[in-house]
């Protein structure tokens, strides 16, 4: 697994965050390091999907990157077809390639799309978005969780993990400095987590908890549930 090092050079000029071919190719190490519990949401969001999974529907991962989240669901005891869906041609490249070289169970399809404007989602039983929606621009949002709920079957689910904020902004303040100090303890400097910071501040953008549960409510989802929270970090659990 390749380093993440992107933000390393002092000397670099910091543009906006993107998932191109450079943050591809060290994409599972920038989650495993960046992404609190990573592993521990990546094992719920399977177990998840199998509590709601059906025979012969649609599973999504929407913003699916590189295929980690596709590749842990293949394990889906039901009869299902995977579907990853991701706006980045870089990201798909890499996926294609990392779930050729498994032994796949289901049977799967990779999609380039703007998940902003093109997301027709068809027979769906789960639908996933693991730090996907955090990156969609606001304009968009509450339109996006409606397609995704009209694509959804009834009882089916949609589990989202976003980054999040609080409605007190010491609260807000203290989260963020706990998880910048958790990305120190997985190597990464504070000029690094400075630079990255500067990079995704227009490019990223949470929204409270509340707001995230008020769309998804909106969209049409008739429960909503909190099924993972720490600190600026939460998943939600939203059936149709």
């Amino acid at each position: 697994m390749a380093t993440d090092q992107i933000f390393r050079n002092e000397n670099r000029r910091i543009l906006d965050f993107t998932f191109g071919k450079e943050t591809a190719e060290v994409f599972p190490d920038m989650l495993e390091r960046s992404v609190p519990f990573y592993s521990e949401v990546q094992r719920m969001i399977q177990e998840l999907a199998a509590d709601f999974g059906v025979d012969d529907t649609n599973v999504y991962d929407l913003g699916c990157s590189t295929g980690t989240t596709l590749h842990n669901l293949d394990s889906m005891p039901q009869s299902v077809h995977l579907v990853g869906i991701d706006d980045s041609p870089d990201m798909i490249a890499r996926a294609e390639s990392n779930l050729a070289g498994c032994e796949m169970r289901h049977g799967y399809t990779l999609l380039t799309r703007d998940l902003g404007k093109e997301l027709r989602l068809d027979n769906a039983s789960v639908i996933v978005m693991s730090l996907t929606l955090q990156f969609i621009r606001p304009l968009y949002r509450a339109r996006m969780l409606s397609d995704i709920c009209r694509g959804c079957n009834p009882n089916g689910c949609l589990i989202l993990f976003e980054k999040v904020l609080c409605e007190d902004t010491l609260l807000n303040r203290l989260y963020v400095e706990h998880y910048y100090a958790l990305k120190q303890r997985n190597g990464y400097s504070g000029m690094e987590i400075s630079r990255k910071r500067e990079a995704l501040e227009n490019v990223l953008i949470p929204y409270r908890v509340q707001e995230n549960q008020e769309m998804l409510h909106e969209a049409g989802f008739r429960n909503v549930d909190i099924f993972f929270k720490w600190y600026n970090f939460a998943g939600f659990l939203a059936i149709k």
